[in-house]
């Protein structure tokens, strides 16, 4: 994955990773091109010539957000396809991987699901074409395992099979939450930090029972 652009504006490293936070909430809530550097500023409570200080515009904000986002992610996925799995399990750990670093993650994957199709097609965001295919390619490579293996349908059409957990699993980054709310059942308790298995298991039972071999 191409490596990310550096902000030109100084920087005081404390308060950086509070700004993009805030920043990341603002994008993931009006959208990038609705989202001004003065909007963040008045969210983080400072001058929009003070925001200027940390960063050099808003789209370095954004790329600094979804490049973040999306190295942790493919380190989420290298540790998983290192392990030595067999398919089913590296399956598993893949999609729960995924889903822990959506809900911890949760503004800058509503901001890759929701805007990168547009963004890619700007100068110097590349790197978010780029990103899709890498880990639709894993999934698909699992599944392909999977087949091999018989641990999975002989007649599973794996490349479509794998876009289609793909972005079955990307499309929780802009309806599930984990804290509660409309359609996502009881909060949970206060202090609990929430458990990607409660959304990865029911997926997982439904998704693989539809890949296992037919009797």
């Amino acid at each position: 994955m191409p490596t990310k652009k550096k902000s030109t504006a100084t920087s005081r490293p404390g308060r950086r990773p509070e700004l993009l936070a805030i920043a990341a909430e603002v994008f993931a809530a009006q959208g990038y091109d609705a989202t001004t550097v003065r909007g963040i500023a008045d969210e983080a409570g400072m001058l929009a010539g003070s925001l200027y200080h940390h960063f050099d515009s808003k789209e370095s904000m954004v790329d600094e957000i979804l490049s973040d986002f999306l190295a942790g992610l493919r380190t989420a996925y290298d540790t998983v396809l290192d392990a030595g799995l067999g398919p089913r399990e590296t399956l598993e750990a893949l999609v729960t991987a995924s889903l822990h670093h959506i809900g911890r993650h949760r503004a800058a994957a509503a901001i890759y699901r929701t805007e990168a199709p547009r963004l890619a097609t700007r100068p110097g965001f590349q790197h978010l074409a780029d990103a899709q295919p890498v880990f639709e390619r894993a999934l698909t490579r699992t599944l392909e395992r999977g087949v091999a293996d018989k641990e999975f349908r002989a007649d599973l059409d794996t490349g479509p099979a794998g876009r289609l957990v793909h972005d079955a699993v990307w499309g929780t980054a802009t309806w599930h939450r984990p804290e509660g709310g409309p359609g996502t059942g009881d909060a949970p308790d206060p202090g609990e930090a929430p458990d990607p298995g409660d959304l990865a298991r029911p997926y997982l039972a439904l998704l693989l029972d539809g890949l296992a071999p037919r009797a």
